[in-house]
């Protein structure tokens, strides 16, 4: 039986990787209770009122029988304790994003080189959006022809008042390139098969009030590789009438048709989430696919124990990383007035 330790309860994240390994068939062999954010173990411990609480962390490192630590700390706290996990004979599940700084990265990929270990992130908008992976089956098969661009919309609510202080400090969490825009980079690859992929640009703005002095609600990524062109754009600007956090979307155009995922919700009226739009030459269809089944925890588990990469080649994790962080280092700052709208 495999078993899973869960240490950093730092963001609400922590419950998805928990309940999908759980019910991936893993055993938890308990979570050490220290957080930045009393709230996030508070709802921990309700929803997982059987697991134990070990206050000893190093307990739950150094324990043989432990084959995986999962992981949703304060970013920057992210890949060191993934590090120090890997030596000790752990793979890593963490929440996005892994790595913060490039300097983290290269000592994760070294770390992975020395110890054999499987260090994953878990891009939730692609593994926990069945409609994304419906797309995915979708372009893997052919139905929209050769991929000429992904656009990756992803707004998000801000909510400030119930954020812990670290959320907005970019040292932290690394900037909103580094952490929503993984997410969408992500979906780039899979979606394209690219394989040379660069930052052609990338912008960061503080648009109007904000929480702190410095911070960034909006920024863009254009990607492009050997094959496709792609548009990111990342923000904190849902609104609090929106039914959901945000209206995600992922648009896919082909060389034959196109695809729009409306992953969260459709504001044209369709009840609940997992939207697929698929325009061919034979008309424009909508699939519903919330009730798709989730697959990334369960492979993750095949993975570990049989040493695979069905949920997520390394190879492609470190891309992801790496685009993102070049992404937020380089994205050039802008400063909007925001305020009024225009008469």
């Amino acid at each position: 039986m495999t078993r899973f330790a869960v240490i950093g309860l730092d963001h609400r994240h922590v419950y998805d990787l928990t309940a999908g390994l759980l019910e991936a068939g893993m055993t938890c062999a308990g979570y050490w209770p220290d957080t930045t954010d009393k709230r996030v173990l508070q709802g921990f411990c309700k929803r997982f009122p059987d697991l134990a609480a070990v206050l000893d962390r190093r307990r739950l490192i150094e324990d043989p029988a432990v084959d995986v630590i999962v992981t949703a700390a304060v970013p920057r706290n992210r890949a060191p304790l993934a590090i120090e996990a890997m030596r000790h004979g752990k793979d890593v599940l963490t929440d996005k994003p892994g790595v913060t700084g490039v300097a983290q990265l290269d000592a994760v990929v070294q770390a992975v080189a020395e110890t054999g270990r499987i260090f994953s992130i878990c891009f939730s908008e692609r593994f926990q959006v069945p409609a994304v992976e419906a797309a995915l089956e979708l372009v893997r098969n052919g139905a929209i022809g050769a991929v000429v661009q992904t656009v990756n919309l992803a707004p998000h609510r801000l909510n400030p008042a119930i954020r812990p202080a670290w959320f907005f400090e970019p040292d932290a969490f690394g900037g909103i390139l580094c952490d929503i825009g993984s997410h969408q980079i992500d979906q780039f690859l899979v979606f394209t098969g690219s394989e040379d992929t660069h930052v052609a640009s990338s912008t960061v703005a503080s648009v109007g009030p904000l929480p702190c002095a410095g911070f960034h609600n909006f920024g863009e990524i254009v990607l492009r590789s050997e094959r496709a062109m792609g548009y990111v754009r990342v923000d904190w600007f849902t609104p609090d009438g929106l039914p959901g956090w945000g209206d995600g979307r992922l648009i896919v155009v082909g060389t034959e048709g196109s695809i729009e995922v409306r992953k969260y919700l459709d504001l044209d009226g369709r009840a609940g989430s997992d939207h697929l739009f698929l325009t061919d030459r034979q008309g424009v269809r909508h699939l519903g696919c919330a009730d798709r089944p989730i697959t990334f925890f369960r492979n993750f588990a095949a993975d570990v124990a049989a040493r695979g990469e069905s949920a997520m080649a390394q190879e492609h994790v470190f891309a992801v990383c790496r685009l993102a962080l070049e992404a937020q280092a380089r994205a050039k700052r802008l400063v909007l007035p925001g305020g009024r709208p225009l008469p």
